[in-house]
């Protein structure tokens, strides 16, 4: 393999640059040949690895539950832990880059990542699990805007669109593959195996990247870190997300506990406001929200993207808890989402230019919409194909929707702050899909609790349809208790198939809510930047990667 992997080039690693300098790839000259071919393959493997980690959990949840002996929807904590670490960890990238240079720090990152996968794979309860998830979380941060920052200095400026096509490619096949792989190895193998598959592909990346990118080093420099911003930060986020989460088990502010974790989030997240506005250095840059445009691109792209990822995990439950699906099944149903996203996505962005960015953006709404509502109609009888329909459209768009918005949240940002606009809107995509799990749990759980309390008004022992349907039941042999117990479980299928429409149809209505918002911002162009400290670059068909992140 290192034969295969020449030198980047002869040039000696630069030393560490003085304070007022910026880490930069200017003085160093494109790859070429096989060099540039396996940097490539090495970046863009460790970002399909990065992807693949966030969808490929969401249909083995409920046999991750069960393993562990917690219920189904404690088990989306998995997913939550994943997305708040990986906000928080975000916001550090472009520090972290200028401290300890962007290929260690990429490296290092790959390394970890691998390490706390092996680690998730071990896990022997569901509390450890989540930790692990959140190491893995945390230690992703970085990977996907260095991979994106390091293939552009891969290639020459007048490649740079094909780098990001290339790269944009693998981050959308990854969310097709990760449910149908996350299937298969839930119902062949230990889903353990979700997790181990990284350690091998995150090896090979972590090798490649550093045999070609080790003499392509960032100058390094010490900056101040804004340690109680980053404090206040990981307190006031993680005790939401907490709150959220355990809220419905813990019968929310009746419990001391929730109490106590809402105060600490609010208390928290009021003094970080204030803390980020006026520290020199802030690890999360608020006062961009000035900006009109980054304001209200950023606030729609969180509203969105919770309510895309909240019922990206609803499906796969419902359908494995309710409809008899197995993961393989479920993963199946929502692999076709990434169909459209991939043929059109590059399409997009290529135009999104020479179109105003506000109608795409009310276009994806507007499909989104009508997405929700057709599977606001399912009923237990729906068949695979029926159900499988809205979520080839929803591919159509997730293609219209990340790259505009990003558009739109990016546009007119100078160079110097589009390192901060991008790791602020990132946090705040993730933050909000995190957050989106969450709720949209808890509504379905007390969804399907209103409706089963309304079916069973009807479904009593004195009522006819009970009494047919016990005689029924009893002449195959069933007894009373049993019979009651499988009406029960019947029940049961109605009222969250029921709720599962109400967040259908109540997602849809705030997706066309949105549409009047997006046209509070003004229409900008943008040039592409470069990615000052290893920020992102300007949005590219790769944002459509955020589909499964």
């Amino acid at each position: 393999m290192s034969a295969a992997l020449p030198a980047a080039d002869s040039t000696p690693a630069p030393v560490a640059a003085p304070a007022a300098a910026a880490p930069s790839f200017a003085q160093h000259q494109p790859l070429q040949g096989s060099a540039r071919l396996w940097g490539t393959i090495a970046l863009s493997a460790a970002t399909f690895m990065n992807v693949l980690d966030s969808s490929i959990a969401n249909v083995s949840l409920p046999a991750i539950a069960g393993d562990l002996g917690v219920s189904p929807n404690q088990g989306t904590w998995v997913v939550t832990s994943f997305g708040v670490a990986n906000a928080i960890a975000v916001p550090l990238t472009g520090w972290l880059s200028q401290r300890f240079g962007q290929v260690r720090l990429f490296t290092a990152s790959v390394l970890l990542f691998v390490i706390a996968s092996w680690l998730c794979g071990l896990a022997p309860n569901m509390s450890t699990l989540i930790a692990m998830r959140a190491l893995q979380g945390f230690v992703a941060g970085p990977m996907m805007p260095l991979a994106q920052t390091l293939l552009l200095s891969s290639y020459p400026p007048a490649m740079a669109g094909l780098a990001m096509a290339l790269w944009a490619m693998t981050t959308l096949v990854a969310p097709v593959m990760g449910p149908l792989l996350g299937g298969w190895i839930t119902d062949n193998m230990h889903w353990g195996w979700i997790f181990y598959i990284n350690i091998p592909v995150g090896f090979l990346a972590a090798f490649i990247t550093w045999t070609i990118y080790k003499k392509r080093e960032t100058p390094t420099h010490k900056l101040p870190i804004d340690t109680m911003g980053l404090t206040l930060l990981v307190l006031a986020v993680a005790a939401l997300q907490i709150m959220l989460d355990r809220g419905k088990e813990l019968d929310w502010f009746h419990s001391g506990e929730i109490i106590t974790l809402g105060l600490v989030a609010l208390i928290g997240g009021a003094f970080f406001i204030a803390w980020e506005l006026t520290d020199k250095h802030p690890v999360v840059d608020l006062r961009l929200l000035k900006l009109r445009n980054f304001r209200v691109g950023s606030i729609c792209l969180a509203i969105a993207y919770s309510l895309f990822i909240g019922n990206l995990v609803l499906l796969p439950l419902w359908l494995q808890q309710f409809m008899g699906y197995t993961s393989t099944q479920a993963g199946m149903l929502l692999a076709p989402v990434g169909l459209f996203a991939i043929l059109l996505s590059p399409i997009v962005g290529k135009n999104v230019q020479k179109t105003d960015p506000r109608m795409l953006a009310t276009f994806a709404f507007v499909m989104f919409a009508i997405v929700l509502i057709m599977r606001a109609h399912f009923n237990t009888q729906a068949d695979f194909f029926t159900i499988m329909i809205p979520t080839i459209v929803q591919g159509v768009a997730v293609a219209f929707f990340f790259i505009p918005l990003s558009s739109i949240t990016l546009g007119g940002i100078a160079p110097a702050q589009m390192a901060s606009a991008s790791g602020l809107s990132n946090f705040m995509r993730i933050v909000g899909g995190a957050f989106g799990t969450s709720i949209t749990i808890t509504l379905w759980q007390d969804r399907a609790a209103v409706h089963h309390a309304q079916i069973i008004e009807s479904v009593n022992l004195g009522s006819q349809a009970t009494t047919s349907a016990l005689g029924g039941l009893s002449s195959l042999g069933l007894n009373n208790a049993q019979s009651l117990a499988t009406i029960n479980r019947l029940v049961d299928q109605q009222a969250f198939m029921l709720a599962a429409n109400d967040i259908f149809m109540g997602s849809a209505v705030i997706f066309m809510l949105l549409i009047p918002s997006i046209w509070f911002a003004k229409r900008v162009r943008m040039a592409p930047p470069a990615a000052p400290g290893g920020g992102p670059q300007a949005p590219s068909a790769a944002d459509a990667a955020a589909g499964a992140h």
